[in-house]
């Protein structure tokens, strides 16, 4: 079984943790929002890929759309993810002797 994850702070969650009104007990964000949703992709018009559900706004918000479904294989906005593209950025332009 894959882990899931906050959206936000990368803390491991249940199932049970992604109810309208539940916030991450670690950094208090709400836990169903489309950033923690499998059919959330920036690229896609309205940034889901569920042509069917209704356009959310704040994609960091509790909301109602009937298509949500935890992410297995998301990966924490903030942290490691954060650290790793400056250090990528810091490789790019760094200056070469």
């Amino acid at each position: 079984m894959s882990t899931l994850l906050c959206w936000h702070c990368g803390i491991s969650l249940t199932p049970l943790d992604f109810g309208r009104q539940d916030t991450c007990r670690s950094c208090g964000r709400d836990t169903r929002t489309c950033r923690a949703c499998i059919h959330y992709d920036r690229a896609s018009n309205n940034e889901c890929r569920e042509n069917q559900a209704d356009r959310v706004v704040d994609k960091e918000r509790s909301n109602f759309c009937d298509y949500f479904k935890p992410n297995p294989n998301l990966q924490a906005a903030g942290g490691a993810s954060r650290d790793a593209m400056k250090a990528a950025a810091e490789a790019l332009f760094k200056k070469k002797s």
